[in-house]
């Protein structure tokens, strides 16, 4: 479990690098929005080490507030994403292409939904609502990097440079939901 999640976290914050630092190149929120999920992904994953560490092992109080800690983090991601796009599309600044991002987008889009199922399973098996939630987080990046891939492609090879803020607003309503649904506590994995 600890590899897995070390693994993913170092992988989210290298994401993170690339993605807001070709985001803020281009001015492209959805770019950047990307980026800040790939960050508070990482943040996420150091969520469930800290659950599966020490006395917290088996609580239900702490996989309660791990499982709340996660719905935030979505609902950063919304806010951010959903401010920053509804900006962009109302003051019509156009992003200019990004090759990196998106390439980044291209290699995520096929292995972050591994990684989410990776994750899920270990979730259940450890009977871990926090760990599956945080593994929707994860599948939440795949969708992104899809989205991503279509306003970047769309803005780079058309010039529809509206696709970008687009893009990014489907992300934070998919955001919302998740993070709405963690809170509550629904969700959950398939043997809690």
């Amino acid at each position: 479990m600890r590899r897995l999640a070390v693994a993913a976290i170092a992988w989210h914050v290298v994401e993170f690098a690339i993605a807001v630092g070709a985001g803020i190149s281009a001015g492209s929120i959805a770019l950047v929005g990307f980026g800040a999920d790939s960050m508070i992904e990482a943040l996420a994953g150091l969520v469930v080490v800290w659950l599966f560490t020490g006395a917290r092992v088996g609580s239900h109080k702490a996989e309660r507030d791990a499982q709340r800690l996660i719905a935030i983090s979505f609902f950063a991601i919304a806010a951010y994403v959903g401010v920053e796009a509804i900006r962009t599309l109302l003051s019509a600044r156009h992003p200019e292409a990004s090759w990196i991002g998106i390439g980044l987008a291209a290699f995520t889009a096929p292995t972050m939904p591994l990684l989410a199922i990776a994750k899920r399973r270990l979730g259940n098996r450890l009977r871990s609502a926090a760990t599956v939630k945080e593994a929707a987080q994860t599948q939440l990046c795949a969708y992104l990097s899809v989205a991503l891939l279509i306003g970047l492609g769309a803005n780079a090879l058309l010039g529809w440079w509206w696709a970008d803020p687009l893009t990014a607003l489907a992300i934070a309503g998919v955001a919302l939901w998740e993070g709405r649904a963690s809170w509550r506590g629904e969700g959950c994995c398939d043997a809690c």
